[in-house]
């Protein structure tokens, strides 16, 4: 199995648990893990969206392993992951949802970051394989 499809294998899966971890509690507790604030998109708490994202990133990843076509699809669901990570750690950490707007963050900075390089590194190695691999593929078929 080629390296970055490895990589983007792994990181799809840390993300999976990651945000499954942080929605199982939310959802079953009612109060957000790791002592920190949950920012809300749309009325639902950050990480159901991360959970989804990294889960529908963990089935392309497999497929990725048998085809790999569903690379561009990788591509472009770990840019969509980028974006609201991004919008979702801004939000953390200029407008702080925790009591009195302080928040001690267990793992030093808001999960969401934690996500957002998580799709980060996801989107930097899915961009790597389509130009080695894909490209590559397409102009020997031309040629």
């Amino acid at each position: 199995m080629n390296k970055y499809v490895k990589i983007i294998f792994i990181f799809s899966l840390i993300g999976f648990l990651f945000s499954g971890y942080l929605t199982f509690i939310k959802l079953f507790t009612g109060s957000c893990p790791l002592t920190e604030g949950c920012p809300i998109f749309l009325g639902y708490p950050a990480c159901y969206y991360g959970f989804v994202l990294f889960l529908i990133l963990l089935i392309l990843s497999i497929m990725l392993m048998k085809n790999e076509k569903s690379v561009k699809k990788i591509y472009y669901v770990s840019l969509i992951g980028i974006l609201f990570a991004l919008y979702s750690s801004v939000k953390e950490l200029l407008y702080p949802s925790c009591l009195n707007g302080i928040c001690n963050y267990s793992l030093l900075l808001p999960t969401c970051v934690y996500g957002f390089f998580m799709y980060l590194i996801i989107f930097i190695n899915s961009r790597i394989y389509i130009k080695k691999y894909i490209v590559n593929l397409e102009v020997g078929r031309k040629g």
